[in-house]
């Protein structure tokens, strides 16, 4: 009887370091000169989830390199990861996912395209603000993003309490609309400042005819995209 339980308890510990090794292991996908790793942490990870976050790589990450940064990374690295406890965060060429965001959240697939946008902005040790760099991550959502509508995710209606340093979709707003009010192209341009590290306050002036602030003040005005 006991020979039995140990050989049991052996197949059974032998199975779960199996299942954990199965769940440890790379996919390596490589398409038209890309190269995705993907890994995960989560046994459990949704296999059509993996799929959708994959095909999101391969449409968007080229569009944005052709965009804003074509000598950015050829090769990505995507990892689940059961411990991390935010949303999602990328350095040197690699974005770690939380699995327990993606389970309460499996529609949000373009955390991919603002995570995949900083390995293409490539700031290192810029002198810009913070709240740009952010800003700029979700302006690219917005405008290349797969399946915003079906994440509920959207740019906010401008509130009186909003500021340009709000960051994220606040700033993303106001970024779309300066595209679209006589200053196209301003994204790409800060964006370029910012990787070359050009930028200061003066380059809205230079790149607009006005001051930052009065940039805000003329958006808050009349807000409309």
């Amino acid at each position: 009887m006991k020979r039995t339980t140990t050989v049991l308890l052996s197949m059974a510990l032998t199975m779960i370091f199996s299942h954990h090794l199965k769940a440890q292991e790379t996919e390596t996908i490589k398409k038209d000169g890309l190269t995705l790793n993907f890994t995960s942490q989560d046994p459990t990870f949704d296999p059509a989830l993996k799929k959708r976050m994959i095909e999101t790589f391969f449409k968007v990450y080229p569009l944005l390199s052709q965009e804003y940064n074509p000598n950015t990374n050829k090769e990505v690295y995507f990892v689940i990861d059961t411990a991390y406890d935010g949303v999602a965060a990328t350095g040197a060429g690699k974005v770690t996912y939380s699995a327990a965001y993606f389970k309460k959240f499996p529609g949000d697939v373009d955390v991919v395209t603002h995570e995949v946008m900083h390995i293409v902005q490539n700031y290192g040790r810029s002198n810009g603000p913070g709240w740009l760099t952010e800003g700029i991550a979700d302006y690219v959502r917005y405008k290349f993003g797969v399946d915003n509508p079906g994440a509920g995710w959207t740019l906010p209606e401008l509130k009186s309490t909003h500021s340009y340093k709000n960051s994220y979709r606040i700033t993303a707003r106001f970024l779309a609309w300066l595209e679209n009010h006589d200053n196209k192209g301003i994204v790409k341009k800060l964006d370029s400042s910012l990787r070359d590290h050009t930028y200061t306050n003066e380059i809205w002036q230079k790149e607009t005819g006005k001051s930052l602030d009065d940039l805000w003040k003329a958006y808050s005005e009349k807000p409309a995209l």
